[in-house]
């Protein structure tokens, strides 16, 4: 995710919003890290992932390597079918001092009745943040990358940002989540930025 925000100004998938001014050389690496992420149009995207069944080197590499692209991208979340990987994988992390978790095969096994809507933007829709309404509170089953078992009950910023990540696993955007009006608006913008790039 984009790095959502709730109290802070963050976007709710991968990172938070795009800073006024970045330092050259974090705006570089920004940059190459988002040139890892598939972006709308992409089919991985819209496709559901199939469960991990290794826990070995191979997938602590791979979330090694999401970790990096999220950190560089300035995210708090993302999953691994936005990096071309079609694993029940996701990872996060809600702040620089916050600890990373690696989600291996995500269920939300209960969420509240109480919602909140906030704004969300996503890596992979670059530019676009919608409002988009999900529970504050959910219960996740995973297993780390290890293999170990977790339960994780989440709230607010955290509960959204796995919502959203677990969204991706299933070929769902946040575009898909939001009214009308406002996807109507985040295609325009999305369309304008493609017309803009080939310009270029």
């Amino acid at each position: 995710m984009n790095g959502e925000h709730e109290s802070e100004d963050l976007e709710a998938d991968d990172g938070p919003r795009e800073p006024p001014e970045l330092d050259p050389e974090v705006a570089a690496r920004r940059a190459a890290a988002l040139a890892n992420v598939r972006k709308f149009g992409d089919p991985n995207l819209k496709s559901r992932a199939v469960p991990v069944e290794r826990f070995d080197a191979t997938l602590r590499e791979e979330v090694g390597r999401m970790t990096a692209i999220m950190r560089d991208g300035l995210g708090v979340g993302l999953a691994a079918t936005q990096v071309g990987v079609m694993h029940r994988l996701l990872v996060y992390q809600l702040g620089s001092d916050a600890p990373l978790t690696a989600l291996v095969n995500p269920e939300v096994e209960w969420s509240s009745r109480d919602a909140e809507e906030v704004e969300e933007g996503c890596l992979s829709l670059p530019g676009v943040h919608v409002d988009v309404e999900r529970p504050v509170h959910v219960l996740v089953r995973a297993h780390d990358e290890h293999g170990e078992a977790l339960i994780i009950e989440a709230s607010g910023l955290e509960a959204r940002v796995i919502q959203h990540e677990v969204d991706h696993l299933d070929g769902i955007l946040i575009l898909d989540r939001t009214s009308r009006e406002q996807r109507k608006h985040a295609m325009r913008a999305l369309r304008e930025a493609a017309e803009a790039s080939r310009a270029a």
